[in-house]
């Protein structure tokens, strides 16, 4: 083989070969040398096997991953793809090839191999389509449309968007383009900062792509070949954020099981067989469990099962594009590292299909695009809303799926999660704040430069503050003398300094701010007192669903993400909003005084094996609707699950201009150099410089 593999100062690793299928192969091989721990926890998890090494925590997600079955319509994508698109299998084929070759190596570098008993194992030609689906399963939200249920059952159907995550919302992403007249070399940049749950080793890697079809620069997912979100080929660069699109569908069947065991379920015809399995799903430690896997016309049954032997029963099947078309869009990734323009790119992404993304990117001629990319099936609007019932005509597909917006762009373009050109698609958005933000600061100057654009990545300004600041100001309006007659009774005079305190706080999250800390006490007190408040009773014992989806179905943390909605509508009367935050006033000034933000707001990745040293974790400026997004659960932890995955500045004059930066390193090897070398620019907001220059990269030897 040709493969020459080369590394940077941070260890990114650059790799040259002789036609794309040499290089896929030696991207996997890299991939598996550099984070086969990675690499096998995500196999595991896409074929809901994880329990069987990591124990029975594991189990919850195993049970899904199976029902769901994740790994067969990864199977039957790959089929399609074989038969329509035999290129890209072979392409997906080589990939898979190199992790294999590569695993050995890896799993003998990684400790966590030996902690667990666990030993590599063989990727299948469909398994970067089963870790694609597993990764992004969750994205589009379905498990939002079982809270609106419950909302509207327990609450009253006039509550169910109360808690609309557009005030404050679930998390997403930052990304902006800016024409070549607003720059100061005179051509476009392109920026991405996508906001995730960080797990360590991180979810993209950074790595070069080169051979003489193509070379490419960009941030991959690992047991993925090519650069599906993040890329800079040289003369044309792109970037993505979740466009907030509903295209996954809930539907409340209606089961039964005959005397010889097959089970049936009740469509818009009638009764239909319904394919029906058991799986057993293996526990480290404990004895395994068997999963009855059912999969009506609409979809896989993901929750419910029969109960004290009962011949009927109900449950909810899941419905999305990938596995009624047998397409994921693979073909679109050796489509995107050809492209040379924005047509190139523009043409690529109309096969793409999951998760659905909003689109940036920039030639160096001159060319924009922003659009949306994916498949949004089109059906009744309570489809996008509530679980919906299954024997009900109305709610079946249609069968061309929607069209999918896009705009010029007139200087620069942001995108952002927010309620904007992907409305169409979707029910709820993330709150404008960052968007607002981020076009306000880029509005500000007409000569960006890729060092001038991280000012803008590490932005703390908080604006979703606001309200609750008004309510903080009202706090003050009471009388000298209260609690009688009704009155509301005054603040006490360490209510009134934390009041203070927070009417002269310039609002900016910063890891050193005390009146940051302040504000989040404060915060938090305001968001465990609505969320006892007796209006919400109702809400707080927990829905009969699996475990898995408690995070969208809990009470706290629903309050937490729609606090600035709640604090002047829904059911609790103002009234007993201001009281609520004068007692929040009052709790925080008579406390210990709260620490600077970082020392409470710190990271918490998501790890397989948990660190036993967990205080090691930094502390982190911003917060969920700064710009700088480091999420955390207002009311119930400072901690911070939820940040930016990765950013990068793509300069379409200079490809060595650009920049990029993740939030540990290159390495996936624990002791490696390169394992968290990065983490200390991350939580400055900086960027490390993208190398390109062969001569100033380190080769490989063997």
């Amino acid at each position: 083989m040709s493969i020459e593999v080369y590394r940077d100062a941070w260890g990114v690793p650059h790799l040259r070969a002789a036609d794309p299928g040499e290089l896929a192969f030696a991207q996997g091989r890299i991939t598996a040398r550099d984070r086969a721990w990675q690499l096998e926890v995500e196999r595991h998890r896409a074929q809901g096997t994880t329990a069987a090494f990591l124990g029975a925590a594991e189990l919850g997600w195993d049970a899904f991953a199976r029902r769901a079955r994740l790994a067969d319509t990864a199977r039957r994508c790959f089929e399609r793809l074989v038969a329509t698109d035999p290129a890209t299998a072979a392409w997906v084929r080589a990939y898979v090839a190199g992790v294999n070759d590569g695993l050995g190596e890896g799993a003998d570098r990684a400790t966590e191999f030996a902690e667990t008993g666990l030993a590599a194992g063989r990727w299948e030609p469909w398994t970067p389509l089963a870790v694609w689906l597993s990764t992004h399963i969750l994205f589009a939200g379905f498990p939002t449309k079982l809270w609106r249920d419950e909302v509207a059952r327990r609450l009253g159907e006039e509550w169910t968007e109360l808690f609309a995550t557009d005030g404050p919302g679930t998390a997403g992403s930052n990304g902006w383009v800016v024409a070549g007249g607003r720059t100061a070399s005179g051509a476009a940049l392109v920026a991405g900062d996508p906001h995730r749950f960080i797990e360590a080793p991180g979810v993209y890697q950074q790595i070069r792509l080169a051979c003489p079809a193509y070379d490419v620069v960009g941030l991959a997912v690992p047991g993925v070949p090519g650069l599906a979100h993040f890329g800079h080929a040289g003369p044309v660069a792109w970037a993505i954020t979740n466009a907030m699109a509903d295209c996954q569908d809930l539907y409340r069947e209606r089961l039964r099981r005959l005397p010889d065991g097959t089970v049936e379920a009740l469509g818009p015809d009638g009764w239909a067989p319904a394919a029906a399995h058991t799986e057993t799903v293996e526990v480290a430690d404990a004895e395994p469990v068997g999963i009855e896997v059912i999969e009506t016309d609409r979809g896989p049954v993901i929750i419910g099962e029969p109960r004290d032997g009962s011949a009927g029963w109900e449950g909810l099947s899941l419905r999305h594009p990938p596995r009624v078309t047998g397409e994921l869009g693979f073909g679109v990734l050796p489509a995107l590292l050809r492209a040379r323009t924005v047509a190139d790119v523009d043409a690529a992404l109309d096969a793409w299909v999951e998760p659905v993304n909003v689109v940036q990117a920039a030639d160096s001629r001159g060319g924009l695009l922003h659009r949306v990319a994916g498949h949004v099936p089109v059906r009744d609007r309570a489809n996008s809303l509530r679980v919906v019932p299954a024997w009900d005509l109305a709610h079946a597909w249609a069968e061309a799926p929607a069209s999918l917006p896009r705009a010029e762009v007139h200087g620069h373009a942001v995108m952002a999660n927010a309620r904007g050109l992907a409305a169409p698609l979707g029910v709820e958005f993330a709150p404008p704040h960052r968007a607002a933000r981020i076009d306000e600061l880029l509005r500000a100057s007409a000569a960006w430069t890729p060092e001038a654009t991280a000012a803008i990545h590490r932005d703390t300004d908080n604006p979703s503050a606001t309200r609750l600041l008004e309510a903080v100001r009202r706090a003050g309006e009471d009388p000298e003398t209260g609690g009688e007659d009704g009155r509301p009774a005054p603040l006490s005079p360490a209510g009134s300094d934390v009041r203070r305190r927070l009417l002269g706080w310039d609002r900016r999250m910063d890891a050193e701010s005390v009146d940051a800390g302040l504000y989040a006490a404060v915060r938090g007190a305001v968001v465990r007192r609505l969320a006892g408040h007796e209006a919400f009773a109702a809400l707080r014992e927990p829905a009969p669903y699996p475990e898995l989806f408690r995070p969208w179905l809990a009470l706290g943390p629903r309050v937490a993400f729609a606090l600035e909605t709640l604090l002047v509508a829904g059911p609790v009367p103002a009234g007993d909003v201001d009281r609520i935050v004068r007692e929040a006033l009052d709790e925080v000034g008579a406390g210990e005084p709260p620490a600077a933000w970082g020392v409470t707001h710190r990271l918490a990745p998501w790890q397989a094996l948990p660190d036993p040293d967990d205080d090691r974790w930094p502390g982190l400026g911003g917060d969920h609707d700064c710009v700088l997004s480091t999420s955390s659960v207002p009311g119930w932890t400072d901690r911070s699950a939820r940040a930016s995955a990765a950013r990068c500045v793509w300069d379409l004059a200079d490809r060595e201009r650009s920049r990029w930066i993740v939030p540990f390193g290159a390495s996936g090897v624990p002791g490696d150099p390169h394992h968290r070398d990065q983490l200390p620019l991350w939580l400055r907001g900086e960027l490390a410089p993208v190398t390109t220059d062969w001569q100033k990269l380190t080769k490989e030897q063997g």
